[in-house]
């Protein structure tokens, strides 16, 4: 048990205030680190040769998935491999690639090298290991590191990690704020893990439910696979009223932008493989805009597709909006379900591509999207089935605002426990 008080007394350092009796410490001093060191050049491989290896791209939000790592070829320094086996306690730094992102290893292994775009720090006993590694996820560190590059980072070099200053308290509270901030990690992971799930449970019901239905046992062969016996296929042309075109207004007439009231979506609005809901957008056209360009104003309920390099992101206006030219928006017509079309393009985004043999940054007209061949349920069906994903949809909405309302209070606890602002004295201490 922990009890937290606010810390009053502070110096000033180079790092910024913290606390008196803290101490400021390069990372390369020698009674930090034991050894730091580049990586082994290895090539990976699908063939077991009984030795794996932790590339850059291994490392995820801080952490790696030990048992997806692939086996690896050594190809230099065969005789100093053990030198390169990754130890518990060892914090592995990305060089190049995802720059500065690091894990801490906290489990041994005896056959698993780190490759040469990633770097090894060798904590000494002195420190907390994990106090260390929550440095390196801190401003601190990266204010560090864009000091010295700017804010484009090209690589890192063991000079530029080792004149790292960090901050140091007493060793136990270096214990105390790690189990606090690992606390609020757990939480994290386990809200992931439910993510994760939740999204392979959602690929396998659009997979089962948008090819073979609820309940059916008589199928038929189409053009588009194997669909329920009393399903059609038809061009999406049948389901819709027209395809609207976005357009771009003139950047440079300030009338068309200024006090807009217009809602006006973009591509870095929508998110994938969902479908979003728009009732408001970060940028606002005007009414002048509408009348002397080619912007069309788009009902309610128009399903909204990217068409680009981003093919297949899907949104449903609950308001009359506007889009940039990257959007064709289909007005459905009133027999047919938007949130069921909406699902079954973001299930058939593989086969819009191909229809517009799609390449970086080419648009799919809206002619051709017209002509997508679509499987198409009744409308009971149609309801039942987006009734059905839109439940998991709004499970995972849940958890990924719980996940972002986690890492939000982690950052919070970094800042205040890893300047000290906020101290931390275990119960046994008083």
């Amino acid at each position: 048990m922990f009890t937290f008080y606010k810390e009053t007394n502070f110096q000033d350092t180079a790092i910024g205030n913290i606390p008196k009796d803290w101490k400021v410490a390069k990372l390369g001093d020698e009674k930090i680190i034991e050894d730091i060191f580049y990586g082994i050049t290895a090539k990976a491989t699908e063939k077991d040769t009984g030795m794996k290896i932790l590339r850059t791209t291994d490392i995820k939000n801080y952490s790696v998935d030990w048992e997806s790592l692939l086996f690896c070829e050594i190809t230099e320094k065969r005789s100093e491999v053990s030198k390169y086996l990754i130890r518990k306690g060892d914090l592995i730094v990305a060089r190049a690639g995802t720059i500065g992102v690091s894990v801490l290893v906290e489990k041994g292994f005896d056959n698993v090298i780190f490759g040469s775009y990633l770097i090894k720090v060798k904590l000494k006993s002195d420190v907390n290991p994990k106090f260390i590694h929550y440095v390196f996820q801190s401003p601190i560190y990266w204010k560090h590191l864009q000091g010295a590059q700017g804010s484009t980072l090209k690589n890192i070099n063991l000079p530029l990690l080792k004149s790292l200053k960090i901050p140091l308290p007493p060793l136990p509270e270096q214990k105390a704020i790690t189990e606090i901030l690992s606390t609020v990690d757990e939480a994290i992971q386990k809200t992931e893990e439910v993510i994760t799930k939740t999204e392979r449970l959602k690929k396998g019901l659009m997979q089962e439910l948008l090819t073979k239905g609820i309940g059916h046992k008589e199928f038929k062969d189409t053009e588009i696979g194997n669909i329920p016996k009393d399903w059609e296929v038809v061009e999406l042309r049948r389901v819709v009223k027209d395809v609207l075109t976005g357009a771009t207004p003139l950047k440079s007439k300030k009338e068309y932008w200024e006090d807009g009231a217009i809602p006006w979506l973009t591509n870095e609005e929508v998110k994938d493989e969902i479908i979003n809901y728009v009732c408001d957008t970060k940028r606002k056209v005007t009414e002048k805009a509408l009348k002397e360009t080619n912007i069309k104003l788009l009902p309610p309920n128009s399903l909204i597709l990217s068409l680009t390099a981003s093919v297949g992101k899907v949104a449903i206006n609950k308001i009359p909006i506007t889009t940039n030219q990257q959007f064709n928006a289909l007005i459905v017509k009133d027999s047919f379900i938007p949130e069921f079309l909406a699902y079954y393009l973001i299930f058939s985004k593989r086969r819009i591509e191909q229809l517009g043999g799609l390449t970086t940054f080419k648009f799919i007209s809206k002619e051709t999207i017209k002509k997508l061949r679509i499987a198409l349920p009744p409308l009971p069906e149609q309801k039942a089935i987006a009734e059905i994903l839109s439940t998991i949809d709004k499970k995972l909405e849940i958890e990924r605002k719980e996940k972002e309302k986690l890492e939000r209070i982690k950052k919070a606890f970094m800042k205040l426990l890893l300047t000290g602002r906020i101290r931390i004295k275990a119960k046994n201490e008083e």
